[in-house]
């Protein structure tokens, strides 16, 4: 099937940040004094495909977590989800946590996966429209953190629940996860509610084996970034220069991930010159981790309450049900 045939099939909208964006938000980040790179430009085609490979390793205990949460507490969650959803998913990577949703809710009337990587999410949302024929498949491809005009499924709607697993809430600084707890109740309204997943605080020796495998797989997720740079903004960083670091924050209750500078440096993105000391980092995204009072404390400023939460026996992850306080 061609890509046009497939675009026709399952309706992709494409709000895809620009190249000229991507450029912008670049240099914008090497030039603060404080170097950082936004973490949503991981997911181009090679990234995604990094990012399920990270998935499946034994030190990455995330989404096997998860994954269990879920088939303990499907019949808890298709309750309060209901008939006749209209399921957004923010992040849907490959689907496989959407897979176990759609098998087990009460004729959901569409399924909105929103993603960043444009290829990742046709394929993703083509094989979705094969499997789950009766569900209306409807792709965004767009920058989830700014706000969307969703579009409306054809079959009536029940209500409006978003899904947001992994523990990509983490992603955002307690202020910036406000905010976007915030946007998504702005979504539910006035029924529907917020499924998604947060990874819980632990022994740190645990979470430094998670973003430092033995195999390099997240370093070379890490790595990809630049190697994107160079690929669609005319750079020339050389990746044996720089070295993923990884470490978890207790104070800040975070994981930090770098990208290091081995040494004196100059890089040129098109004719833009930035230049790096030895030692000096990249900050390429943060991991917040929380016990279960202080999310639910986060989600209450932003008018959510937690209908319903499910951990582990470990209790290293956790899967909230969220709905609009009234």
């Amino acid at each position: 099937m061609s890509e046009t045939q497939q675009l026709a099939k399952v309706r992709l909208l494409d709000a895809a940040p620009t190249l000229a964006c991507f450029r912008s938000e670049v240099l914008d980040g090497l030039r603060q004094p404080i170097k950082t790179l936004p973490c949503k430009f991981f997911y181009d085609a090679e990234g995604s495909q990094l990012f399920e490979a990270i998935c499946e390793l034994a030190e990455y205990y995330p989404t096997r977590t998860e994954l269990a949460i879920l088939q303990q507490a499907m019949p808890a969650i298709r309750h309060w989800i209901g008939p006749d959803v209209r399921l957004v998913e923010y992040g849907s990577g490959a689907s496989l946590k959407t897979r176990l949703l759609l098998d087990q809710l009460e004729t959901p009337a569409a399924y909105l996966p929103i993603d960043i990587s444009r290829e990742h999410l046709i394929a993703a949302s083509q094989d979705l429209a094969e499997h789950y024929p009766s569900i209306e498949i409807l792709p965004i491809c767009a920058d989830y953190t700014q706000p969307l005009s969703l579009p409306q499924a054809q079959r009536p709607v029940g209500r409006t629940v978003v899904f947001y697993p992994g523990s990509t809430i983490g992603n955002f600084h307690p202020d910036e996860a406000l905010s976007f707890l915030k946007m998504m109740r702005e979504l539910c309204l006035p029924e529907g509610g917020v499924l998604l997943g947060v990874d819980l605080k632990k022994d740190p020796s645990l979470l430094h084996a998670a973003y430092n495998d033995a195999a390099g797989v997240t370093a070379a997720f890490n790595l990809n970034l630049l190697a994107r740079i160079n690929r669609e903004l005319d750079a020339n960083f050389e990746l044996a220069n720089f070295r993923h670091y990884a470490c978890y924050n207790p104070i800040q209750g975070r994981i930090e991930m770098h990208l290091v500078s081995l040494h004196d440096q100059t890089v040129w993105i098109g004719d833009q010159q930035i230049d790096f000391r030895c030692g000096e980092p990249i900050w390429t995204e943060c991991s917040y981790k929380y016990h279960l009072q202080e999310f639910a404390a986060l989600a209450a400023q932003a008018q959510l309450e937690v209908a319903e939460v499910w951990t582990d026996p470990q209790n290293l992850f956790s899967v909230h049900y969220l709905r609009p306080i009234a």
